[in-house]
C-alpha cells in the first residue's frame, strides 16, 4: 500500500493523538493529502507537518483513521500482525487463559491489542472474528494466516456486522472462513459450559467481558430470587444458580437465546432452578414489583454513537427506575451498560435518578469493568466502553 498520502490535523485537535489516542475524528481532520482511497496506509501528522502515526484510512468515517504505529519506518505487514497476535496471546496465557476451567476468552481486542479494527474471541479450539474496518478487511488473508500459525484453532469463523462492514464500504464473510465447519461454539467459563449454535448472532457469540461479573453475581445469589433481564444464553442466571440461588428468573426476546439458555442450564445442573422465558425485559421488570432480591440489568447497547447519548441516557434512568421496583427492600440491584459513550458518572447519575423516580434510595457497593482481556490504551477513555454498579435498594 502507498504510504504517500498525508491525513493532516487542525490545529487545536493535536494533543489527544499526540498522548496516544489511536482514533483521528473525523472533526480533527484539515486536509487529506496525496489521494488517498479506502484502505490505503495514510500518515497522520500536525499542522506543522510532524508525524503524529500510521494507520488506514477510512474516507467517509466519523473516526477516518485508526492508529496502528507512531513511527515513520515499522511495516504495516503480514510480520506486524504475527508479532501483534504472538504479544495478544502472551498477554492472555499470563493471565492463566485458556485453563482447565475456563477456555473462552477476548484474543484480540483491537486497539487494547494494536490492532484497530480487528476482535477475535477464542472459543476453546475455534476462533471468532469480526472486522471493523476497510484497512484491516484488504488485509484479512495476511490477519487469518498470523492467526492460523500462531493459534492454531481447529476453525475461524467471521462474525463481522453487515452494519458496520456496509459503513466501511465492505461485503462482510459469514461463517467458516479457515478450517473444519462447525454448528455451535463450545465453550468452559469457570466449569460452565455453554454450547452456542451458529444461528444466534450475538456479536462473537459471547460476552466474555461479563465473566468476572458472573462470578460476583455467582457470590451474591445464595438464597436469592434473582432475575436476569436481557439474558441472553442466561449466564448470569446460571451462574446465580450454581450459586444457591432459590430461583431465578431469566428474561430476554430471543425466542432462541432462551431455547439455548434453558438447554445449557440443563446441561450444568441447574434446570430446575431457572425458569427462561421470552418476553421484553421492560415489561418483565416493570411487573416485578418489587419480588426480587437480586436484579441484573444488562441490556444491549443503548448508545451506539456518541449523538444518540442524550436519549440513551434516558433510556439508562428509566431501565434504572423499573430495575429499582423489581427489587425487594435490602435487595441488590446490578446495573449495566456497554455504550462507550455513557461513562461510569453518567452511569451513576441514570441510576440516581431511577432510584429518585422509584421513591427508593440506591446506594453504590461496587463498581465493574471489562476484564483483563479487555485492553484498553491509558490515552483512550472510550476503550473502557464496558460498566457496571452493585447497588443495594432501601426505601427513602
Amino acid at each position: 500500500m502507498p504510504t504517500s498520502a498525508i491525513v493532516r490535523l487542525k490545529p487545536g485537535h493535536v494533543q489527544p493523538v499526540w498522548m496516544g489516542h489511536p482514533w483521528v475524528y473525523a472533526q480533527a481532520v484539515d486536509r487529506v493529502e496525496g489521494g488517498a482511497t479506502a484502505g490505503d496506509e495514510v500518515r497522520v501528522v500536525d499542522p506543522r507537518g510532524n508525524v503524529l502515526g500510521r494507520g488506514f484510512y477510512s474516507p467517509g468515517s466519523a473516526i477516518p483513521v485508526r492508529l496502528l504505529v507512531r513511527d515513520e519506518t515499522t511495516r504495516l505487514d503480514a510480520a506486524l500482525f504475527r508479532a501483534r497476535i504472538e504479544r495478544a496471546l502472551a498477554h492472555r496465557t499470563a493471565l492463566g487463559l485458556p485453563g482447565p476451567h475456563t477456555t473462552g476468552f477476548r484474543l484480540i481486542h483491537a486497539e487494547g491489542d494494536g490492532l484497530p479494527g480487528l476482535v477475535v474471541d477464542r472459543f476453546g479450539d475455534a476462533l471468532s472474528l469480526q472486522i471493523g474496518t476497510i484497512g484491516m478487511k484488504q488485509r484479512e488473508e495476511q490477519i487469518l494466516d498470523a492467526l492460523w500459525a500462531v493459534v492454531g484453532p481447529r476453525t475461524i469463523l467471521d462474525r463481522t456486522s453487515p452494519g458496520s462492514a456496509k459503513a466501511e464500504g465492505f461485503q462482510p464473510a459469514s461463517g467458516v472462513v479457515r478450517g473444519e465447519p462447525i454448528t455451535a461454539l463450545d465453550v468452559l467459563e469457570r466449569d460452565l459450559r455453554f454450547q452456542i449454535p451458529l444461528e444466534l448472532g450475538q456479536k462473537t457469540g459471547f460476552y466474555f467481558d461479563q465473566r468476572q461479573l458472573r462470578a460476583r453475581v455467582e457470590q451474591l445469589a445464595h438464597g436469592r430470587r434473582v432475575l436476569d433481564a436481557y439474558c441472553y444464553v442466561g449466564a448470569f442466571a446460571i451462574a446465580a444458580a450454581r450459586g444457591g440461588a432459590r430461583e431465578v428468573l431469566a428474561v430476554d426476546e430471543s425466542a432462541l437465546a432462551v431455547e439455548v439458555g434453558a438447554e445449557c442450564a440443563r446441561d450444568n445442573g441447574v434446570g430446575d432452578r431457572v425458569t427462561f422465558v421470552k418476553q421484553d425485559a421492560r415489561h418483565a421488570l416493570a411487573e416485578a414489583h418489587g419480588a426480587y432480591d437480586l436484579v441484573i440489568a444488562d441490556p444491549p447497547r443503548l448508545a451506539p454513537t456518541r449523538g444518540a447519548r442524550e436519549q440513551a441516557l434516558l433510556a439508562y434512568a428509566r431501565l434504572a427506575e423499573n430495575a429499582c421496583r423489581a427489587t425487594r427492600p435490602g435487595g441488590a440491584l446490578v446495573l449495566c451498560s456497554c455504550s462507550a459513550a455513557v461513562d461510569l458518572q453518567a452511569l451513576t447519575r441514570a441510576l440516581a435518578q431511577g432510584a429518585t423516580r422509584a421513591n427508593v434510595q440506591a446506594t453504590v457497593l461496587e463498581r465493574w469493568f471489562q476484564g483483563a482481556d479487555h485492553p484498553v490504551p491509558a490515552a483512550f477513555g472510550e476503550g473502557l466502553y464496558l460498566k457496571a454498579l452493585i447497588a443495594r435498594v432501601e426505601p427513602r
